[in-house]
């Protein structure tokens, strides 16, 4: 073995280490997420509510049993480590219509680095609740105070995946955030840290994910801590032939605020252009079924253009409606 050899053969094994410590990093930090005492869920007890929504219509018609399943730009938000599937510059824009007139948008850019190596992943969340009148102790009647006011969320994000061997990838997302309330703000900041490993058999993946982990918020007197949450999940390609391609996805998650979740989801494909998803959730505060569509349309030399749709059953509080755009060129 040559000097480059030896070289290439202790940056491998440096690469493999840095790996498995991100690893275990991951599976320690969830494992050491606060555990519900007696069974009982803390609903309520952390700030920035909005961190916890999806960014992804795809992702949502499978339940989002996702982290082992994202290979677009949606992964700054799913699990980073999975950005190393982008082969080319893409955008995605997100809508979501949600229950009470509250907006939600998404809007993220990946490019792959060619200079340094790795994806480079960048991301806009916001929310707005739109116009409510104000109501206060001795004016609660339906006019109020007579003024109204609006709640407004923010993220932005930056995140980068690499491979470290040709089948395990990590990656890592720093984020601000911002909620603005009347004359009350808030900002702090937040992490996230995931690993992804293609075993190489049918597509099968396995991936890991730490989101939304960092110091509490301050809001006027009091501070309440970040949404974090540990994700575990694997998919799988039941079925692979020239027309069809069938994947499986299952994941479990551990939210600092609430019970562990579980989600479980499909995605068929016909002729790479068509395609069908469904998925279930178990052990949310209103469990409960998702179904969606896309349309994949090839243009020019090597881009490509994706329309999902997401229908998300909310329990009492109707149905949500998700829609995305990407554009990979």
């Amino acid at each position: 073995m040559n000097i480059r050899d030896n070289r290439h053969s202790v940056r491998g094994r440096s690469r493999i280490r840095l790996g498995l410590l991100l690893t275990a990093f991951v599976v320690v930090a969830g494992f050491m997420l606060p555990n519900d005492v007696a069974a009982q869920a803390k609903v309520g007890t952390t700030g920035a509510q909005f961190l916890e929504l999806g960014v992804s219509a795809r992702a949502m018609g499978m339940s989002e049993a996702f982290a082992a399943v994202v290979d677009d730009i949606s992964a700054v938000y799913y699990n980073p480590a999975a950005l190393t599937s982008l082969l080319g510059r893409e955008v995605m824009v997100t809508y979501i219509d949600m229950p009470a007139g509250v907006q939600y948008g998404f809007l993220g850019f990946g490019m792959p680095l060619e200079s340094v190596g790795g994806v480079l992943g960048v991301a806009i969340t916001g929310l707005t609740s739109g116009d409510m009148i104000e109501r206060t102790y001795g004016h609660g009647t339906p006019e109020g105070t007579g003024r109204k006011f609006s709640w407004d969320d923010l993220a932005v994000g930056v995140s980068y995946g690499r491979y470290l061997t040709d089948r395990f990838s990590v990656g890592v997302t720093l984020r601000y955030i911002g909620e603005f309330a009347h004359e009350y703000s808030t900002s702090g900041w937040s992490a996230d840290v995931g690993t992804d490993y293609n075993t190489g058999y049918r597509g099968f993946r396995i991936a890991m994910s730490i989101t939304n982990f960092g110091p509490d918020l301050e809001f006027i007197d009091d501070g309440f801590p970040l949404p974090i949450n540990f994700r575990f999940g694997g998919s799988i390609n039941a079925i692979e032939t020239v027309d069809h391609l069938l994947t499986l996805a299952a994941e479990g998650s551990h939210p600092s605020d609430n019970l562990e979740k579980y989600n479980t989801g499909l995605e068929y494909t016909f002729k790479e252009r068509f395609v069908l998803r469904a998925g279930s959730r178990f052990n949310y505060d209103s469990d409960g079924f998702t179904l969606g569509g896309g349309l994949k349309l090839p243009y020019g030399d090597e881009g490509l253009v994706r329309i999902d749709y997401a229908y998300q059953d909310f329990g009492i509080l109707s149905q949500v409606h998700r829609f995305s755009f990407t554009l990979a060129f």
